[in-house]
C-alpha cells in the first residue's frame, strides 16, 4: 500500500473547477489546508474578504477565492484560481485529495457469519466479525464494516456503506447510497410503557413496526432510530443526520432535511422536506414541523410549526420574537438597579413632615 497521495497541477486544478487561473500552471499541490495552517505543497481557500486581506500572510502555495475577490489579495505572486464560489469549489478540492478508503475486500471475511438463506449482490464487501441474519438482503457494492450486526429480513439498497458496529434490527429497510457511521442503532424498539391496572408497575407496549429509510440518507455516530410501535419510522431519501440523534417510534421524516446533534424527537413527530433543526433540539410528540421550516439551536417546540416558519427558545416561537425577549432580558440588570435600560418602575411617593401633622 502506497502513502503517496495525489498530485495536480494548479492548472489541472483550474480546469477541474472550472475556474479562471492567474498566475503559474505548473505548481503542483498535494492536499488542500486552511488558510492559517497550509503549507507551500497545499491550496487554500478563500470565500470573503476579511480572509483575502489576510492572503499574504499565508504559506499556502496557490488559493481558490471566489471571483470579484482577486482585487483584496495582497500578494499577486502565487497562483490563484477564480472560481464562483470558493465554498462549493472545496467540495470539489476535498474529493480529489481524499484518501483512499479503508474498505474490506469483496466478499466475506474469514471471521464473518452470514446466514445461508442471506442473498448477496455483486461486489458485497463484508469486514471482520460481522452477522448477516436469515433472509436478509444486501444489494450490489454494499460495504459492511468491521463488527455490525445486520439482523433478519433486512434490505439494504445498492452502494449502501454501513460502519463499525452499527446494527440494523429484524426487518428494517435502507434505500440506495445510505451511509450509516459507526455505532448507529436501527429498529429498536420504541420507548412504549403503560401503568398496571392493578398498580403493580409498568407494562410494555409490544413494538411491532419497522424503519424504512431512503435514498442517499446518511446517518452519523451513536444516532438511533426506533422502530414504529405499529407502521413504520420513515426516514426520506436525502436527508442527513449527525450525530447523536435520537428519532422515536413512528416519526416522518421528510426529503432533505437536515438534524444536527443531540436533537431528540419524540414519538409521532412529522417533519417536511428541506427543514433544518439545530442541535439540542427537543420536540414533543405528535407535533408537525413544516417545509422548509426552520428550528434554532436549543430549542424546546411544543407546538406544531408552520411551513417555511423559523423559530426559536424555549418554548419556541418566532426567531424574532425570541430575539426581542432576549434583547429586552439582557436590560432587566440595569432596571433591577434603577440604572439605563427599561424605564424603573415608579415608586410611591413619601408624605412630607407637614404633609403628615
Amino acid at each position: 500500500m502506497t502513502t503517496t497521495g495525489p498530485s495536480y497541477s494548479t492548472a489541472e486544478l483550474s480546469q477541474r473547477l472550472g475556474g479562471t487561473l492567474r498566475g503559474a500552471g505548473d505548481v503542483f499541490i498535494v492536499g488542500i489546508n486552511a488558510l492559517d495552517a497550509a503549507r507551500p505543497d497545499e491550496i487554500t481557500f478563500i470565500a470573503d474578504d476579511p480572509h483575502a486581506r489576510r492572503w499574504g500572510d499565508s504559506n499556502a502555495g496557490a488559493v481558490v477565492i471566489t471571483a470579484g475577490l482577486e482585487s483584496v489579495l495582497a500578494d499577486d505572486t502565487k497562483p490563484v484560481i477564480a472560481v464562483d464560489n470558493a465554498e462549493l469549489a472545496t467540495i470539489t478540492l476535498l474529493t480529489l485529495f481524499a484518501p483512499p478508503p479503508d474498505i474490506p475486500d469483496v466478499g466475506i471475511h474469514t471471521t464473518a457469519f452470514v446466514e445461508p438463506s442471506a442473498s448477496l449482490g455483486d461486489g458485497v464487501r463484508i469486514g471482520p466479525l460481522v452477522s448477516v441474519g436469515r433472509r436478509v438482503v444486501l444489494g450490489a457494492n454494499v460495504i459492511i464494516q468491521a463488527g455490525a450486526q445486520i439482523c433478519s429480513d433486512v434490505r439494504i439498497g445498492d452502494g449502501s456503506i454501513i460502519h463499525s458496529n452499527t446494527v440494523i434490527r429484524d426487518r428494517c429497510t435502507l434505500g440506495q447510497n445510505v451511509v450509516l457511521h459507526q455505532n448507529v442503532s436501527i429498529g429498536a424498539d420504541g420507548f412504549g410503557f403503560r401503568p398496571a391496572p392493578d398498580g403493580s408497575g409498568l407494562i410494555k407496549v409490544p413494538q411491532i413496526g419497522t424503519v424504512e429509510i431512503g435514498n442517499d440518507v446518511e446517518i452519523g455516530s451513536g444516532t438511533c432510530i426506533d422502530r414504529g410501535k405499529f407502521g413504520a419510522t420513515v426516514i426520506d431519501s436525502g436527508t442527513k443526520i449527525d450525530n447523536l440523534v435520537h428519532i422515536a417510534h413512528n416519526c416522518r421524516i421528510g426529503k432533505s432535511c437536515i438534524i444536527l446533534a443531540l436533537t431528540g424527537l419524540a414519538g409521532s413527530v412529522e417533519i417536511g422536506d428541506g427543514a433544518i433543526l439545530g442541535g439540542h433540539v427537543a420536540v414533543r410528540d405528535h407535533l408537525k414541523i413544516g417545509h422548509m421550516a426552520r428550528v434554532g439551536a436549543k430549542s424546546g417546540v411544543i407546538e406544531d410549526v408552520p411551513e417555511g416558519a423559523s423559530v426559536l427558545g424555549t418554548p419556541a416561537t418566532s426567531t424574532r420574537e425570541t430575539l426581542r425577549q432576549w434583547a429586552a432580558i439582557r436590560k432587566l440588570p440595569d432596571h433591577l438597579r434603577g440604572g439605563r435600560g427599561l424605564s424603573p418602575a415608579p415608586t410611591k411617593p413619601q408624605r412630607s413632615a407637614e404633609t403628615a401633622e
